[in-house]
């Protein structure tokens, strides 16, 4: 991705765009100590679209 794109992706922002695809992910065991507060940062939009042809191109999708 950081070849072809030029951006870096976290593991997060793909498990979000697979759960958007409605694929199986699997669970997160680094959960945050603050469960009320914990905020989630949310994948970008053209981190996304990025994400999407990856997954496409390996024929997840």
């Amino acid at each position: 991705m950081l070849e072809k794109y030029g951006l870096k992706l976290s593991s997060l922002y793909i498990s979000q765009v697979k759960r958007k695809c409605g694929l199986d992910v699997g669970q997160n065991y680094n959960l945050s100590k603050k469960k009320k507060d914990a905020k989630v940062p949310q994948c970008p939009p053209e981190k996304e679209v990025a994400i999407r042809e990856a997954l496409k191109f390996f024929g997840v999708i």
